[in-house]
């Protein structure tokens, strides 16, 4: 049986069904890491934000040394061809990604111009809001002048494993990560909010994670719906005491934490909010649809 979910792949000009081999030993990618990803979700029917991710991709690409070979608009297009596939109303993880195949003049840099793209589009069930629990992290997030931070690249997320096995490993579904300075940066997987005193927070962007398309989307809803949103340099000792924290992510959306450490919280006012907003947000039909 496989292991996978349901799935359905573009590549070169046609669609192929399951998890067909498109790289060898010789590909770049395979052994000196040159790709770059992004993820949309399709659920209930909508597609929010869907050409966001599909320009980033670009971007990722460009930032790393590939040549984006695919309009935006032209990989929207696809997904909605892609979710016909699928059964009406199957929750789905949308996948466009570009590789190097070949190696470039430097040897260790990819060749530009062999740039490959695919767009995978995979079952996959919105998670039910529960009781996600967070401790701090012993790893920390690489700078701008390290890694590419400021791309979607594969290349960041062996970091972001280690911290989740970390996690997992003393008993807790996620963790809260630092920067160089010791500032909280995100999750292993996700943007993350914390509110105090009826004023929301978040790290601010500095260069040493991705800042997220639904992040900035749950930050503009809630202060287009009067909430104070602070975007600032916090400690980990700023969530252990927050009234409430909360997460943004492509995959799950808007979750709630609901245990630091040893301390039990509750979905908060502000998570809810957040939460109510998106799916309204997401559900309008005049900025999204799934086909």
């Amino acid at each position: 049986m496989a292991w996978y979910s349901q799935t359905w792949n573009w590549f070169n000009g046609a669609w192929h069904e399951g998890n067909p081999p498109l790289i060898g030993p010789r590909s770049h990618v395979s052994w000196l890491g040159s790709s770059v990803f992004d993820g949309a979700r399709v659920f209930e029917g909508v597609a929010p934000d869907l050409d966001r991710h599909c320009e980033r991709v670009n971007r990722s690409a460009t930032t790393i040394g590939l040549k984006p070979t695919m309009d935006p608009k032209a990989i929207e297009e696809l997904v909605r061809e892609g979710v016909r596939k699928f059964a009406p109303g199957t929750a789905l993880y949308v996948k466009p990604m570009y590789w190097g195949e070949a190696e470039g003049l430097a040897t260790i840099a990819p060749d530009p111009e062999s740039t490959q793209f695919c767009l995978s589009l995979f079952e996959a069930p919105m998670p039910v809001p529960g009781g996600l629990s967070v401790m701090k992290s012993s790893f920390r997030r690489p700078t701008l002048e390290s890694m590419p931070t400021d791309s979607k690249a594969g290349c960041l997320y062996p970091n972001n494993a280690r911290v989740i096995r970390e996690a997992r490993a003393k008993g807790f579904d996620n963790a809260l990560v630092c920067d160089a300075l010791g500032y909280v940066a995100e999750t292993g997987t996700s943007n993350v909010f914390m509110a105090k005193d009826g004023v929301v927070y978040t790290p601010a962007p500095n260069g040493t994670f991705l800042n997220g398309i639904t992040r900035q989307r749950v930050i503009q809803l809630l202060r287009d719906d009067g909430a104070t949103v602070v975007e600032t340099h916090l400690r980990y000792e700023d969530f252990a005491d927050a009234d409430e924290i909360f997460i943004s992510g492509n995959y799950s959306k808007v979750m709630p934490v609901l245990r630091i450490d040893d301390r039990d919280l509750q979905p908060g006012t502000f998570y809810r909010r957040a939460r109510e907003l998106y799916w309204a947000f997401a559900h309008d039909k005049s900025v999204s649809r799934a086909a």
